[in-house]
């Protein structure tokens, strides 16, 4: 294995898959305006994207036959990206992708912790206190319990 090798570690998705050319946090990348937004450059970012969009199964729900076609395509034909129209297109498609694994991602993060406080709550209350049952309604500490439980 090469030393340069990306190594996957658990940690949230916005964390973990900058935006490829300036290495931004997606949150951050899908924030700008679509001018922007950097262009994407290469052909390993493409490949890294459409892998990642395929094993969440996002691939084919996010985007249409012929947004997965102009990305297919430019993987196949295309080195380096030079041309100002494609690399807008494909900056908006990947747009798309990268907010529906965002988004795939808090919905199981919230998920999770919901799953995880109800366990909580019924310890809570098999000890006789009621301090457990606002932490059901509170969703920020939902999505924090289930970003840490997706993350260990």
């Amino acid at each position: 294995m090469e030393e340069n090798a990306i190594r996957f570690r658990k940690q949230p998705l916005i964390e973990v898959f900058p935006c490829c050319l300036c290495r931004t946090p997606v949150a951050e990348f899908l924030r700008r305006e679509r001018k922007e937004r950097t262009l994407l450059t290469n052909r390993q970012d493409l490949v890294k994207i459409k892998s990642r969009a395929l094993r969440t199964k996002v691939w084919f729900r996010a985007i249409s036959k012929v947004e997965r076609a102009i990305i297919d395509l430019t993987i196949k034909c295309v080195d380096k990206i030079r041309s100002r129209m494609l690399a807008g297109t494909i900056s908006a498609i990947v747009a798309k992708i990268l907010q529906c694994l965002v988004e795939a991602f808090m919905t199981k993060a919230d998920r999770v912790g919901h799953e995880i406080v109800e366990r909580l709550c019924s310890v809570g209350e098999r000890w006789g206190t009621k301090a457990f049952y606002p932490w059901k309604r509170d969703k920020t500490f939902i999505r924090f319990l289930g970003v840490n439980a997706l993350n260990t």
